[in-house]
């Protein structure tokens, strides 16, 4: 593969970057050229030590959606940067989803516990509504129980999730940095 024929594709390949970090990406592959070629490499030697331009591709989307997720941890960065992470390899479709998915279910059956409790005081009232020879003065205390313990567990699970999407982010940088150096030493 020659520099135009390697330039092409990564250029196709880092389409869904903005142009401005495309642009400076493929400056960059440029030069790394230019300077090879002065110090008398061949073209198709260059392309070759510098490996399938479509990894070289996924690698950079990864590091890039990474830093989108820690300049901004929004649940599209997130997904966004999983799914570019996921695309470095099929081995990553493991590796990365199977511990997304838990950690999602997790966090997403902890809200729905903590908003349940907090909405328990009004299943209470409409029970008594429909039902007020069944009204016992125990579910009324209970439901407001049930209510400030679903308070703590919301206050609970709003610092456990950005704990573990801190936690997860890091996990992704690790498995990005794994799957680089196995590119690398190669």
């Amino acid at each position: 593969m020659n520099k135009y024929q390697f330039m092409n594709i990564l250029e196709s390949s880092l389409a869904k970057l903005p142009a401005d970090e495309r642009e400076e990406i493929l400056r960059d592959f440029d030069d790394h050229f230019s300077f090879a070629m002065e110090e008398g490499k061949k073209e198709e030697e260059i392309a070759k030590s510098l490996g399938a331009p479509q990894q070289i591709a996924k690698e950079l989307l990864a590091t890039y959606r990474l830093e989108q997720v820690e300049q901004n941890g929004s649940a599209s960065n997130i997904f966004r940067a999983v799914w570019a992470v996921i695309g470095l390899g099929f081995f990553n479709l493991f590796i990365v989803l199977a511990p997304f998915l838990t950690l999602v279910s997790i966090l997403i059956a902890g809200w729905i516990v903590g908003i349940s409790f907090i909405g328990s005081p009004l299943l209470v009232l409409i029970d008594t509504i429909i039902t007020p020879a069944n009204f016992v003065l125990f579910d009324v205390f209970m439901s407001i129980f049930l209510a400030g313990l679903g308070l703590f567990i919301m206050i609970g699970m709003y610092y456990v999730t950005k704990y573990l999407m801190r936690i997860f982010v890091r996990y992704l940088n690790f498995n990005v940095k794994v799957v680089k150096g196995g590119q690398s030493n190669g």
